[in-house]
């Protein structure tokens, strides 16, 4: 032990200097002035250290000796051992509290952050290689989502009103590289049914009008068999048309006729003249992005709400490096969009489509909506009412007539049910629709449109929200070939209960679940069967 003491005897004399304390009993030797001297007494001695020994640090180790191992490891031996009933919190990488939380054994992965509808994020360790389909994969994983279908990553601009869906073999982070330090670009994870919907439907999103007329439509093939070839191909036939175009710093829109082909795209000078000498270069397709512009009558003057715009990819977004472009409808605008991608990516959409019919199908009972618009291709209509069994209806019109049968029956049955005496009605609130992921509340119209645009333009995407017109009413949105129609729904009264209804009375329904659950079954006087409905995303 090495103390620094200072000795009071009558008068206070102070010792300096580093000293070493003996006590009796001590077995130790010292060496001093060269002789050996056995320090046994029972006084206190200090003795000056001797000078070239190496000084001792506080924060140094201590050396355990091996007997003293030894016997700590003999003791510890003789003490039955307890096992761990929580090992997993002593493991941060087999602890699923802390897994998302603590950054990952490998240093090669980086923290990405992605956010919900809601606004919130969530942060996740992904590679640096990882495309946007893994991401949101591990999103579905760490979300715990009911369903890994239909997910997509958005690259958002709000302050630009940008936003585009990226495919999914591209690099999250080399997108996150071309941003601004000092903007406020995000991605944003989301449904979208739409981003191969062209694949299912090439006739509704390549119209006739706009495939160009250079286009080989001889060889004794149908528009719809060109483009069927075209897209297994990996490509799409040109596009051309009128779209209006924003003049650089300025603020007018002017109408220029554009060609899209797989070269590029190129503007006419003079009309629509497609020579050479008239035909001006605007863009190359391999460098660049096409984004949907939101709400750009309000940001950018445009004369429609139909407006997109294409960049540079690997520029940060900069106002003057913005070609905006303007259509006269939704599916021109989409026809134009689904081009570019198709042109520049080719054969790469095909393999991705591909990828996205093997994703791993939804838990047995979550998703029953998904389930069923899945299995409506095979559904045929029936006719027990024979005597010698079941037969197909070929007539369409009989197979209409007998859907509004089947309808009007099943009103009655379900009235019938709901009229029982002993039915418990506060088991069933006529508000029950509030819990409903289909349902948004007092959205208005216009956000009731941009929240299906955003979850993608196919048939039977839909949700319910209250109508702002009508008092105690709701509208029904529902998206049918690239077009988002609203159908209001009326609440009335017979025999003294409250119904909802879509067609004047005839058929009733006791709420809005109700009303859904039918039509996911029955068109009734809708133009498609519900199957998608549009729901909020948090994260």
């Amino acid at each position: 032990m090495i103390v620094n003491l200072t000795l009071f005897t009558g008068n206070m004399m102070e010792v300096a200097g580093p000293w070493t304390e003996v006590f009796e009993g001590s077995e130790r030797m010292e060496k001093s002035n060269g002789a050996d001297t056995l320090l046994g007494s029972s006084t206190l001695t200090l003795a000056p250290l001797v000078t070239d020994s190496p000084s001792v640090r506080r924060s140094q180790p201590i050396l355990i000796t091996s007997s003293r191992t030894k016997t700590v490891e003999h003791f510890s031996s003789s003490v039955p051992s307890i096992p761990n009933p929580f090992p997993e919190l002593c493991s941060p990488s087999k602890s699923p509290v802390l897994n998302n939380s603590l950054p990952p054994t490998s240093s090669d992965k980086h923290l990405i952050k992605v956010y919900g509808e809601d606004n919130h994020s969530r942060s996740v360790w992904v590679s640096p290689r990882a495309t946007a389909r893994e991401v949101c994969h591990t999103l579905v994983q760490t979300a715990h989502c009911s369903d890994q279908e239909n997910w997509a990553l958005l690259e958002l601009h709000p302050t630009l009103g940008l936003e585009r869906c990226l495919e999914d073999h591209e690099v999250a982070l080399e997108v996150q590289a071309t941003w601004s330090l000092k903007g406020d670009t995000r991605l944003v994870f989301c449904k979208n049914y739409a981003k191969y919907e062209f694949f299912r439907k090439p006739v509704l999103f390549f119209p006739e009008s706009m495939i160009s007329d250079s286009a080989d439509v001889s060889k004794g093939m149908t528009l719809s068999e060109l483009i069927q070839n075209l897209l297994r191909s990996g490509t799409c036939p040109e596009i051309q048309g009128f779209l209006h175009v924003k003049e650089p710093s300025r603020k007018a829109w002017k109408k220029v006729y554009f060609f899209l082909r797989r070269s590029g795209l190129y503007c006419s000078s003079k009309g629509s003249s497609k020579e050479p000498r008239h035909l001006q270069y605007v863009a190359d397709l391999e460098d660049l992005n096409v984004y949907t512009v939101v709400n750009s009558r309000k940001l950018y003057g445009a004369p429609t709400d139909f407006t997109f715009c294409i960049k540079p990819s690997r520029n940060p977004v900069r106002t003057q490096d913005l070609k905006i472009l303007c259509a006269e409808s939704e599916q021109t605008r989409t026809c134009w969009t689904s081009a570019f991608r198709l042109f520049k990516y080719g054969k790469q959409l095909q393999c991705n489509y591909q990828l996205s019919k093997l994703a791993p199908q939804s838990p047995e009972g979550t998703n029953l909506t998904e389930n069923k618009s899945r299995s409506e291709a095979s559904l045929v209509a029936m006719d027990f009412s024979g005597k010698a069994g079941g037969r197909v209806i070929q007539n369409p019109t009989e197979a209409q007539n007998a859907e509004k049968e089947e309808g009007q029956a099943w009103r009655r049955r379900e009235a019938l049910r709901c009229s029982l005496p002993n039915l418990n009605s506060g088991a069933r609130p006529t508000s029950i629709h509030r819990s409903q992921p289909w349902f948004h509340g007092g959205v208005s119209r216009k956000e009731a449109q941009r929240l299906v645009e955003k979850q993608g333009l196919v048939d039977g995407m839909f949700l319910i929200r209250e109508s702002q017109q009508h008092a105690q009413c709701f509208v029904l949105s529902l998206c049918y070939q690239l077009k988002t129609k609203h159908y209001l729904v009326i609440p009335c009264e017979d025999a003294g209960r409250k119904y909802f209804t879509m067609d004047d009375g005839l058929t009733l329904f006791i709420d809005l679940l109700q009303l859904v659950e039918f039509h996911q079954i029955n068109k009734g006087i809708l133009p498609v069967c519900l199957k998608h409905p549009c729901v909020c995303v948090a994260l």
